[in-house]
């Protein structure tokens, strides 16, 4: 089979557009105009670069609240579909992105880390705080990587816009649903990954990554601009967890978990759980270097991962806080 293909991963069958300021996103919080969880409308939320300099840091003191959104969560099969982006992929894979990615999705799902997204639901009232039994909830099932799709017959655009990335994830929906594999819109991600040199605008210096959605054919569908993470090396992840060579591709999972976990609870952005500043989960706990929700090696399914923590409403006696692993 080639890469243009179809694949299921072997082991489980298996300038960008801000629509408010490049503050907003080096914040980590939403920049969209209007109603931020209509899909026509769509908000991205960034993840910001290590180090960032701006006045609207998430606050580490706040819980999420539950926003109003149906779907608000991931629930039911929690699935990944990664998508390799253009002809710039082929041979071009320097750092080996593609196969660390697809080794963390092989692992991930059903791991204690992130257990937390579990405690978080919907079809509760607007600004819940702690569901209990309430509601649907998030889920944390294994397998989540459905598969993956090198779309290489012709070149992604340099530098793609918003509107391109969303087009490319419809493109991948439409893909996947013309291979006769079944999904579910509230229970998929779709990660756009743009190759090496190709990356959208403000990448490495205001975000690492950043997700959003769009309208299909299918639906609307939950995706993420993620970008070759290495190429903006210690400004999204080099040797933050891990010194020497080991470190240089730390980035890639822990940028990847922090808008995995980021979309599992708030798939549609921002109907889901954020904070009172527009912060969701990852964002609360991003580039923490030491003390309670320090990235660190998780070990999940035997496999071990550079990750950041998450933040958990029910930590400390429900004073919330960032969580390597729940309960």
């Amino acid at each position: 089979m080639s890469r243009n293909q179809h694949r299921i991963a072997a082991s489980r069958l298996a300038a960008v557009v801000f629509g408010a300021t490049l503050v907003a996103a080096s914040a980590g919080i939403a920049a969209a105009a209007g109603n931020p969880s209509a899909v026509g409308n769509p908000t991205a939320i960034f993840m910001p670069v290590r180090g960032a300099a701006h006045g609207a840091k998430p606050t580490r003191s706040k819980n999420l609240t539950y926003h109003g959104g149906t779907p608000g969560v991931e629930t039911g099969a929690d699935k990944v579909y990664l998508v390799y982006w253009g002809s710039q992929w082929n041979n071009n894979d320097p750092s080996g992105e593609a196969s660390i990615q697809q080794n963390f999705f092989n692992h991930v799902g059903g791991s204690s880390w992130n257990s937390s997204v579990t405690q978080y639901c919907q079809s509760v009232a607007t600004g819940t705080t702690y569901c209990g039994t309430a509601g649907v909830h998030a889920t944390n099932p294994t397998g989540v990587l459905l598969g993956f799709w090198y779309d290489t017959a012709a070149a992604a655009p340099s530098s793609p816009t918003q509107s391109q990335l969303a087009a490319e994830a419809a493109a991948a929906a439409k893909h996947l649903a013309n291979t006769g594999v079944s999904f579910s819109n509230s229970a998929i991600q779709f990660v756009i990954n743009t190759a090496t040199g190709n990356n959208s605008s403000g990448f490495g210096t205001q975000y690492c990554a950043y997700h959003s959605s769009t309208s299909s054919s299918y639906g609307p569908i939950a995706w993420t601009n993620m970008p070759y993470i290495t190429d903006a090396g210690a400004s999204c992840g080099a040797n933050f967890v891990n010194s020497g060579s080991a470190g240089l591709t730390d980035g890639i999972t822990i940028v990847g978990g922090h808008e995995f976990g980021e979309t599992e609870t708030d798939i549609f952005p921002s109907g889901g759980w954020l904070d009172s500043s527009g912060a969701e989960n990852g964002d609360k706990c991003a580039w923490i270097s030491s003390g309670q929700g320090a990235s660190a090696n998780v070990t999940m399914s035997g496999a071990s991962f550079p990750v950041q923590s998450l933040w958990s409403n029910a930590f400390n006696s429900n004073a919330g806080g960032c969580v390597l692993s729940y309960p």
